[in-house]
């Protein structure tokens, strides 16, 4: 019978049984006295009732389960003895469960239960099965003694471990410049870092537990508030793969193609309200939470406008391919398709919500993948953006990679906010305290060259930038006429944009006492290059008025999505004068249309001058003629039409509500109301 059906008919349940003053105690011994207190083995093999007292002893009795398993380690000269796992133990090795030292600690203590039986029984089974390993294994498997056994134990953990051998390098060596990082696009992992997890997570773990949409994505979470998800009708599909790169677009069902000729129709109509009908019936329609996220911005509700972009996002990244990815930098979106063009709205909006949320972490990485969907064309010119989040975010390694490794074919110094914020960068890295010395002043060499070369291309920099930092400059530098008001008055309209934005939007990256100093010190030093006649600075003046001649149409949308008051009134003329939509903002000029929207017939082109002006009343109001089942302003209907116009004046009539004057106060003099 066994031990289980033993304690069931003593009524015995297993780790109940009463502990002893010394059960929480561990009992360590010596390899010199394995000898003495492992008891020896009488007559017909028997061990004494009282053997393996003197063990490992633990509190938990339901770890004796295993206690079969004890067979498993190493035996010493063939065999296997009860006090091996001493020797372990002494050795410091605390990771016993790999090795099979718990199962033998747990033995040592199967003489500590009340029962003398059980340790008789438990002492026959290991002594059985003690012969059966001696017979299997081979001599020349075994240790010599058990200071080789635990040798190997070690030697097998760090085999697993990987600590011994020289590994691959990191992962960060071989990452492309443009390698998004999923843990990176949650918000949440950079504000851990803040404030902790606890206060992060603390209210949405029990919310987590019941899921209630269809996928997990990686660029917002889901929230039990938004609408129950279903198909819009927006799908994405693979145009090509060729030579590493594949080029994807988003496709509009039929019923999608309906609600976004409503949105457009609802965007003309001028009210907001509109755009929220047409939500009720579509909650997931792209275009129409983009444009409601930006009506409610305006009206200082920031909260709603961000909800409604995450909306958005996870309406798009559940129509996306299985074989596009965010992280690859291999997978392509065309701009110039109009489908396309609400990823890229959605990202930048987030992106920027990010950064005034205080995240500036996730915000490079989104920022690094719009640049990654297209990066020679930069439709939204994320060049000019992307160097402004890597100092926030305190990235000053990625972003001298990025430009070492993008000016020999982009020629990214000629672009005012990199030509300033990679010295920045230099300079802040050799601020850093754990660099060695020989790191520090390469650094700081490398930022005192690259912003003398600065302030020789862009002199018209300087006096706007301490302006902003509310930095007075000495005499020798305001008075100088290099960087006297010429300097920002003479530089081409294009170039002056440029400056505007990037002072509007990085001029207190410059505020610190340590970083003006530098940038005087150097200041000093480009002005007696100046006026010892180096000729480095005319090359750069002829160069600035070759190159900034008229800046393209990515800045120029890039300017209207930054919403930086200098350098949206430095937008030309022919910029500002026309509309902007915010769902679609300066489109490209070769845009590819895959539908297009059916024509309105305008109410001019009729010449009904009495139809024209019962529709500015009742903007509802429509002739049958105008409409396309009616077969055009030539139809049958035309009797059909002038009864509506007749029930719409009956309708306009009957709202009319006539009140009787109230008679003025005879107190009142004469002269003392309005004018005549």
């Amino acid at each position: 019978m066994s031990r289980r059906a033993l304690r069931r008919l003593r009524g015995e349940q297993r780790g109940q049984e009463p502990l002893g003053p010394g059960a929480l105690q561990f009992v360590l011994h010596d390899d010199d006295d394995v000898e003495e207190e492992c008891p020896k083995r009488g007559p017909g093999g028997r061990r004494p009732r009282g053997a393996g007292k003197e063990g490992v002893r633990v509190n938990n009795r339901f770890e004796l389960i295993n206690i079969e398993d004890l067979d498993e380690a190493p035996g010493v000269n063939g065999e296997r003895t009860d006090c091996l796992l001493v020797d372990a133990v002494v050795s410091g090795n605390k990771r016993r469960a790999q090795s099979g030292h718990s199962e033998s600690t747990r033995g040592g203590d199967a003489a500590d239960t009340a029962v003398p039986s059980e340790q008789s029984n438990a002492c026959s089974k290991l002594r059985k099965k003690k012969r059966k390993q001696k017979n299997k294994k081979n001599a020349g498997e075994t240790s010599q003694n058990g200071l080789e056994d635990i040798d190997r134990i070690l030697e097998r953990i760090e085999d697993a471990s990987g600590a011994s051998r020289p590994g691959p390098p990191p992962l960060s060596a071989k990452k492309h410049v443009l390698y998004v990082e999923h843990r990176h696009l949650n918000p949440d992992t950079e504000l851990k870092r803040y404030f902790g997890a606890r206060a992060v997570l603390g209210e949405q773990r029990p919310r987590q537990r019941q899921r209630m949409y269809p996928k997990c994505t990686w660029l917002t979470t889901p929230k039990s508030t938004w609408p129950r998800y279903t198909k819009p009708g927006l799908s994405m599909r693979l145009l090509e793969s060729r030579k590493g790169r594949s080029a994807f677009a988003f496709e509009h069902s039929e019923e999608y193609q309906q609600t976004q000729h409503k949105f457009l129709a609802a965007v003309e109509s001028m009210e907001p309200n509109n755009i929220v009908v047409l939500l009720q019936s579509s909650p997931y329609h792209v275009d129409s939470l983009l444009q409601l996220s930006d009506a409610c911005r305006f009206q200082d509700d920031q909260e709603t406008a961000r909800d409604l972009v995450e909306r958005a996002l996870y309406s798009m990244e559940c129509a996306f391919h299985p074989l596009f990815s965010l992280t690859s930098g291999t997978c392509r979106l065309d701009y110039r398709r109009p489908e396309n063009r609400s990823f890229y709205l959605a990202l930048y909006k987030q992106m920027s919500f990010l950064e005034k949320r205080g995240c500036p972490r996730t915000a490079l990485e989104y920022c690094k993948l719009i640049l990654s969907l297209e990066p020679d064309e930069d439709p939204l010119c994320m060049l000019l953006l992307i160097d402004h989040l890597a100092l926030r975010a305190r990235s000053y390694e990625y972003l001298i990679r990025l430009f070492e490794e993008w000016e020999a074919h982009r020629n990214l110094s000629q672009l005012p906010n990199f030509a300033f914020s990679v010295p920045l960068a230099y300079f802040l890295l050799s601020q850093q305290a754990d660099l060695s010395e020989q790191e520090v002043s390469s650094a700081r060499e490398e930022a005192c060259v690259r912003i003398q070369q600065a302030l020789t291309m862009f002199p018209g920099v300087l006096m706007p930038l301490l302006e902003y930092c509310s930095v007075r400059p000495d005499a020798t530098v305001a008075t100088h006429h290099f960087f006297g008001p010429d300097a920002e008055i003479s530089q081409p309209p294009a170039l002056s944009q440029l400056v505007s934005l990037y002072l509007g939007r990085s001029h207190f990256l410059w505020k610190e006492p340590a970083t003006m100093s530098w940038l005087e010190e150097n200041v000093h030093k480009v002005l007696q290059a100046v006026d010892a006649g180096d000729p480095a600075v005319e090359a750069c003046e002829s160069r600035r008025k070759v190159l900034y001649q008229r800046a393209p149409r990515n800045i120029h949308r890039h300017v209207v999505l930054s919403e930086i008051k200098e350098a949206v009134a430095a937008l030309p003329p022919d910029v500002t004068t026309q509309s902007v939509l915010g769902f679609d903002p300066l489109p490209p000029l070769d845009t590819i249309y895959s539908y297009v929207r059916p024509e309105r017939l305008s109410p001019v082109s009729h010449g009904n001058t009495i139809a024209l002006f019962f529709r500015s009343l009742l903007p509802s109001y429509t002739v049958e003629g105008e409409r396309p089942e009616d077969g055009g302003p030539g139809g049958l209907h035309r009797d059909q039409g002038l009864n509506r116009l007749m029930l719409a004046v009956r309708d306009m009539m009957a709202n009319f509500h006539f009140h009787d004057l109230e008679v003025l106060p005879e107190e009142h003099p004469e002269g003392d109301g309005e004018w005549d």
